[in-house]
């Protein structure tokens, strides 16, 4: 019977509670009655009246005030308190109309006016704290079934605020108390839960069998987390952060919810800050388009781009289901933050010249965002014709549209493997920065610069943690199967960078383009691939099974360096990086061919991708890019 009533939908249980709360009204009245009369009350008349207007009048101040929208088995002080202000105003609506009403010629005390709300005000919260501790009951015996034992690191006003909604809701954790370093607060209890300071931790884990931490520090440096983060990685426990609190208090989200550790907390650096002028200069009141919109690149760019207000923004992707995704996702965004926003999805390849032509004839972009590429190394070392016939002939067919229709901006996202790169992807994306660097080239020579050309950019950097193929979501799915994690070399190091730090170089390079540069990131330190799967593993509580540690969780298993892949990789060809506006933002002017000279060159690999010859696309690569030595 009770775990039917914690089964019911949401209404049905606000629709009980309002209910419940109108009998309560009706029982005070009876209450009030019996007492002032000193007898069991019996209406008569019009004191049938007062009985139904109680509860007319209370359940609507009670909407009103707000207590039935919070979830009713968490009622801490606050609620109480709303509570008691509701039954005050109520109170004195109760009071006017027994005052100024002229009433039958029955007995109806003006005294009712306090007596009822009082004896109601204690009904109920009476129902109320019954009502948390009958469900605190229910849920903590559900918590203290289980093996499972969670601290949460941060005793501040989010971390007191999760442990309220976790006891208010179903989960399989029981608290065992908070850790904090505040010594004001250790040693005291919070809601019942003990406040433990961090040197304790080690004793605590193994006496309270602690499997998860629940880092709840919201307003804390990334300095100070990455060094909270780094004195729990050798602890035998669980690293998780926390969801948002509106949606925890909610309910939209629950502990099964909580996060896997921060990328940007496995980045271990603090994250790259926009320029939000410069953004905004950019984009606001613009038309914008970007293609590869359902990417994990483009999809951010478009969403930072809309926080900006553009007039249009146009999203352009071949995947059906990537754009309808992102279309879906911005329109939701557009209704609550840019409604004059007009959202344009289109469907199509870059690779078709006439298309394309009619799509920026029609939606007039002033930038466009070139974020459609085949990134996969290996698959693209593969099929080494559809990868340059996308990645440059693409890119070279949307920068001729662009001319065309005078687009002001191009900027191209390009990547760290364009530099000396070893596989085919690589290569691609070094030709079509080529091909970007000798239009911007030929218009110089033409004399189309400034306003009378299109603006050619392009942006490289290093890997992108979390985005589709990177290495994060691949550890976290093998840490999750039990192991092993495939790194393809002891020394293979990476740059990383997060999703939102790409889009935002993006956006900036956008912004500062003058013709034709290459804009890369100041990323700090390489990072070892396994250290980082070693970390990760570590953060997720295990330990890494290996010769001196035999009895470890999770075996790293090296398979060897895949086809066209790097042990390192680099972002600049050269030496002459120049600083920018932005103090992590450098660019450079890189060695390229004339358009007169590249030109044939293309036509070339357009003829041998039409017959599908991989060795002559090879070739004609290795002849373009004397650096590039890729394996198809």
């Amino acid at each position: 019977m009770m775990q039917s009533i914690l089964d019911w939908p949401r209404w049905l249980k606000r629709l009980a509670v309002i209910a419940m709360d109108a009998t309560l009204a009706v029982l005070a009245m009876w209450l009030a009655f019996s007492l002032r009369l000193d007898l069991l009350h019996r209406p008569v008349g019009a004191q049938w009246l007062l009985y139904a207007l109680a509860p007319l009048m209370a359940i609507p101040i009670f909407a009103w005030m707000g207590l039935y929208r919070a979830i009713f088995r968490y009622t801490g002080f606050a609620a109480l308190t709303t509570t008691a202000k509701a039954i005050g105003i109520y109170a004195l609506l109760l009071i006017a109309v027994l005052h100024w009403t002229p009433w039958p010629a029955v007995v109806i005390p003006r005294s009712m006016g306090i007596l009822q709300p009082l004896i109601f005000l204690l009904l109920v919260g009476t129902s109320r704290a019954m009502a948390r501790f009958w469900l605190a009951g229910q849920f903590g015996s559900r918590a203290r079934g289980t093996q499972d034992r969670l601290l949460i690191y941060g005793a501040g006003s989010a971390g007191v605020q999760t442990a309220a909604a976790l006891r208010s809701g179903s989960h399989p954790y029981a608290l065992a108390g908070f850790i904090d370093d505040d010594p004001q607060k250790v040693g005291r209890s919070i809601n019942d839960l003990r406040v433990f300071a961090p040197a304790q931790l080690p004793a605590l884990l193994a006496r309270e069998r602690v499997t998860d931490i629940l880092l709840a520090l919201p307003s804390t440096s990334r300095q100070r987390r990455n060094q909270i983060i780094a004195s729990l990685q050798p602890l035998p426990v669980h690293i998780r952060t926390l969801p948002g609190l509106a949606d925890l208090a909610s309910g939209r989200v629950t502990v099964a919810d909580f996060h896997e550790l921060d990328i940007e907390d496995l980045l271990g650096r603090e994250p790259v800050a926009p320029q939000p002028a410069a953004l905004h200069r950019a984009l606001a009141g613009k038309s914008i388009l970007v293609t590869g919109a359902g990417g994990s690149i483009g999809s951010e760019l478009c969403r930072q781009i809309l926080r900006e207000g553009p007039a249009q923004l146009v999203l352009v992707d071949h995947n059906e289901f990537g754009l309808y995704t992102i279309h879906r996702e911005l329109d939701e965004l557009r209704a609550q933050h840019t409604p004059s926003t007009q959202l344009v999805p289109l469907l199509g390849n870059v690779r078709d010249a006439t298309h394309m032509a009619a799509v920026l004839a029609t939606h007039q972009p002033d930038t466009v965002y070139h974020a459609a590429a085949y990134k996969h190394v290996p698959l693209v070392e593969v099929n080494p014709a559809e990868g340059i016939a996308n990645n440059v002939l693409g890119t070279l067919t949307l920068a001729r549209a662009a001319q065309a229709q005078g687009v002001a901006r191009f900027v191209l996202v390009s990547t760290d493997k364009a530099v000396r790169p070893t596989s085919i992807m690589g290569a691609s994306k070094r030709l079509a920065e080529m091909v970007l660097q000798a239009l911007a080239d030929q218009q110089i020579h033409e004399g189309k610069q400034g306003s009378q050309g299109t603006c050619f950019a392009m942006v490289r950097f290093g890997n992108v943690l979390g985005s589709s193929g990177s290495v994060v979501p691949l550890f976290r799915q093998q840490i999750a199967a039990g192991g092993p994690i495939t790194v393809t070399h002891e020394e293979v190091t990476r740059y990383f960078m997060t999703i939102p730090e790409a889009a935002q170089l993006v956006l900036h390079a956008g912004a500062m383009a003058e013709g034709g540069e290459v804009f890369v990131l100041d990323m700090g330190q390489p990072v070892k691939i396994i250290d980082l799967a070693r970390r990760m593993v570590a953060l997720s509580g295990r330990t890494v099974r290996d010769a001196g540690h035999p009895e470890g969780d999770i075996e790293i298993l090296i398979t060897g360096l895949r086809p066209g892949e790097k042990l390192y990789e680099e972002l600049l060809i050269g030496d002459n990086p120049v600083g920018t506006g932005h103090p992590r933002i450098m660019k450079a002017r890189e060695e390229f061919m004339h358009w007169d000279v590249l030109a044939p060159h293309l036509d070339l690999l357009r003829e041998a991708i039409r017959r599908d010859e991989a060795d002559a696309i090879t070739t004609l690569v290795r002849q373009l890019i004397p650096a590039a030595t890729p394996t198809a």
